[in-house]
């Protein structure tokens, strides 16, 4: 690949990124699509929509554009929580590290590159990108110690910069939870594996097992219930019946609001029986029997104390580690109830079971990755498919082909990862929203950087079949393929890295739909289903692949350089303005993605400089090679000693801060009313069964201290005349 064909993918992406942000400055200023671009602000307010046109309205606007960036992180985190502050913080990282390497091997390792042999240079544009890459230094070239200076900078900032980073989100999250004075889950512990007695139901095992051994810190429990299929079949009626409200007039559709009821929950009511159910005839005592028949071996137990809750998820119950395992609970948003009543012991074969349906699904992922390298080297191709010789022999359909091309169709092939790794996550059995999302990234991740990056430098210019290596020569594979493979991890940059941010904020998919929602199916608005979150498992592996990218490319290819960091400057103003205006925060995991940031960027460091130790020792450079190895041990314990500072905050709670917390609530005499909030917090169905320490007894949850979580006559009256 030359540089012209690099200039061209880098026009066509430019075009593009420019045509779609100033496509996005004009339809964002539509009343019609306010539901798309504002998703954020209309769900917390009424936006006044302004129906007259003006030109002012057709005018393209950077007015976005210094919005974002006058926002500051204390309004982002008061706004959207402290994921999206994270989330920003690595954008940032990537930005500062960037403009280190960028100065340091554009002035020194780039000119070094390309005057690195004797020879006749051509024009710019006629270039091949090796003659700017480590590949065009001559072998035992003094000038070798250049690169490896820059590698000492380099490897040296960003551990630097991680320091602090990984201190300032540390405290954040300390703050995060200091602040947290009302958040349930500090009280709440969740119970699996509950031994079923034969004379007993599951809620009376939990309440003697709790009243023996935490008598003095028990306050109540919850059970929870095989309902999962139930309740989706509910929620997606309950949908549907506001679709066709929406629509048109249609005949009263009411449910009964039991998750655990018949399956004809919902029907069509007559005026008559809707007045009767107003009046309360219906006896809920009667269905006791099957509430309690569909308890699961799974519960939230209540403490009076955020001490005592903790104490009991971190100690082990039983002697039998399957029996009785406490987790501290999600917040009550943040739970995956679908998920909760999956037997303990089932969860550990869906794991082995994910792991290998991951794992082929990569494999089989290496037939598009062939066929994009494929298309990297036409010579190749031509021989495989004579008839494309006269097509493939046109300058600019070669350029086309080789430098824009390929990327575009590893960028499509990979629109269809995250969907399946959210899957695979889910069928993995975590108890918390934020955990499967968190558990995507990381499959996600793991997906990329080895079919991304792995792939397609080991498997080079081969298209017909892969060369046979041992491991032990990875490392030396690595150093003679990263320089040939810059061009395409350049233009992967563009394609997947500029192109998709302008969709990212042109939001293609949700402006389609609103348009055939408001003019095809004549929809009414309702903003209460505007509730997109934050693709946190999509957008962090990307970031940190082109991270790892610009890490292994940073003294082998420096060119890639001023693009990546163009991309970080766009994706820092457009993901602020996509935090501010358009996802909604529906849960908060205090920043637990932190540590998978920190680790990645550490592999991507490490990479760099064993991939750099091997090019050292193809060029015959003991010298550089010897300096390598200290800076490699180096960045190795710097990452233990980071693993063993900062990383336990990140997977328990301080006792010293809890402690505190309870005693400020103690002294502000605000613990009943706690309490109260507390009981009502984990509502899975709309009657449900507490069990208090005080009566020992079931009690509905129509007692006025969870009131919050029940179907009242009254409220129900009033929801009736509002569907009339």
């Amino acid at each position: 690949m030359d540089v012209a064909a690099l200039l061209t993918s880098a026009g066509i992406n430019i075009a593009i990124t420019v045509i779609l942000l100033s496509l996005y400055s004009i339809l964002r200023k539509q009343p019609s699509n306010l539901n798309v671009y504002f998703t954020r602000r209309l769900a917390s307010r009424r936006t006044k929509r302004k129906g007259s046109c003006c030109f002012e309205r057709f005018v393209p606007s950077p007015s976005w554009i210094l919005k974002a960036w006058e926002t500051t992180e204390d309004e982002i985190l008061a706004l959207a929580g402290m994921d999206a502050v994270v989330f920003l913080k690595i954008i940032v990282f990537s930005i500062r590290i960037f403009c280190i390497a960028s100065v340091v091997c554009l002035f020194l390792v780039l000119p070094v590159n390309y005057y690195g042999k004797q020879m006749i240079h051509k024009q710019i544009p006629s270039e091949s990108l090796e003659v700017f890459s480590i590949a065009n230094v001559r072998e035992g070239s003094e000038w070798l110690w250049s690169h490896c200076f820059a590698l000492y900078i380099i490897s040296c900032a960003a551990c630097a910069l991680l320091y602090f980073e990984y201190k300032s989100v540390t405290k954040m999250r300390l703050e995060h939870i200091t602040g947290s004075l009302r958040s349930p889950n500090y009280f709440t512990v969740l119970v699996r594996g509950i031994p079923l007695a034969s004379e007993e139901s599951y809620s009376d095992s939990v309440g003697k097992y709790f009243m023996n051994y935490y008598a003095s810190s028990y306050l109540a429990h919850q059970m929870v219930y095989r309902s999962g299929t139930v309740q989706k079949l509910m929620s997606d009626a309950e949908k549907m019946y506001r679709v066709l409200m929406n629509v048109t007039e249609q005949p009263k559709l009411i449910s009964c609001r039991l998750c655990c009821g018949a399956p004809n929950s919902f029907k069509m009511l007559s005026n008559e029986v809707e007045v009767d159910s107003v009046k309360g005839n219906t006896r809920y005592g009667d269905l006791d029997r099957d509430i309690r028949e569909k308890e699961s071996a799974a519960a939230f137990v209540f403490f009076k104390t955020r001490y005592a809750a903790i104490v009991a998820a971190e100690v082990l119950q039983s002697a039998n580690p399957m029996l009785w395992v406490t987790d501290l609970a999600p917040e009550p948003h943040d739970v995956l109830w679908s998920n909760l009543w999956i037997p303990y012991r089932q969860l550990w074969i869906r794991k082995i079971t994910i792991l290998l349906a991951s794992i082929a699904f990569m494999f089989v992922f290496l037939a598009p990755v062939t066929l994009v390298q494929g298309l990297t080297h036409l010579d190749q191709l031509s021989n495989a498919f004579p008839f494309l010789r006269g097509i493939l022999k046109q300058k600019f359909i070669n350029r086309l082909i080789t430098g824009y091309l390929p990327s575009v169709v590893l960028m499509l092939f990979l629109y269809t990862v995250p969907p399946t790794m959210m899957l695979f996550s889910k069928v993995e059995g975590p108890i918390s929203r934020s955990g499967r999302k968190k558990s995507a990234c990381i499959k996600v991740l793991y997906f990329t950087i080895w079919n991304v990056f792995f792939v397609n430098v080991l498997s080079g210019s081969i298209i017909g079949q892969l060369s046979v290596f041992t491991v032990r020569q990875i490392p030396r594979k690595l150093a003679e393929a990263v320089p040939l493979q810059a061009g395409f991890f350049m233009t992967y940059v563009l394609t997947s890295g500029w192109a998709s941010l302008s969709c990212e904020i042109v939001q293609p998919v949700a402006l389609i739909w609103n348009f055939m929602k408001k003019f095809i199916i004549r929809m009414k608005e309702d903003t209460s289903d505007c509730t997109l979150s934050f693709p946190y498992h999509t957008e962090v592996p990307k970031l940190l692949l082109f991270g790892l990218i610009g890490f292994i490319c940073a003294i082998l290819a420096p060119l890639i350089l001023p693009l990546l960091l163009i991309y970080f400057v766009l994706a820092y103003l457009v993901y602020r303005n996509q935090i501010i205006n358009v996802y909604i925060t529906k849960y908060e995991s205090g920043g637990r993605m932190w540590p998978i940031v920190h680790n990645t960027t550490i592999f991507s460091v490490v990479m760099m400089q064993i991939i750099a130790l091997g090019v050292f020792g193809l060029k015959r450079s003991p010298i550089a090679s010897g300096f390598t190895i200290p800076l490699l041990i180096g960045t190795l314990l710097f990452n233990e000693y980071c693993r063993q500072r900062f990383s336990p905050a990140f997977q328990k709670v301080a006792a010293e801060i809890v402690v505190d917390m309870d005693r400020q609530d103690e002294r502000n005499g605000t613990m009943e009313e706690i309490y109260q909030e507390l009981m009502s917090a984990y509502c899975q169905l709309k009657l449900t069964k507490l069990i208090s320490k005080d009566s020992n007894k079931s009690t509905d949850v129509s007692h006025h201290e969870v009131r919050d979580c029940i179907r009242d006559p009254e409220a129900l009256k009033q929801e009736l005349e509002l569907v009339k």
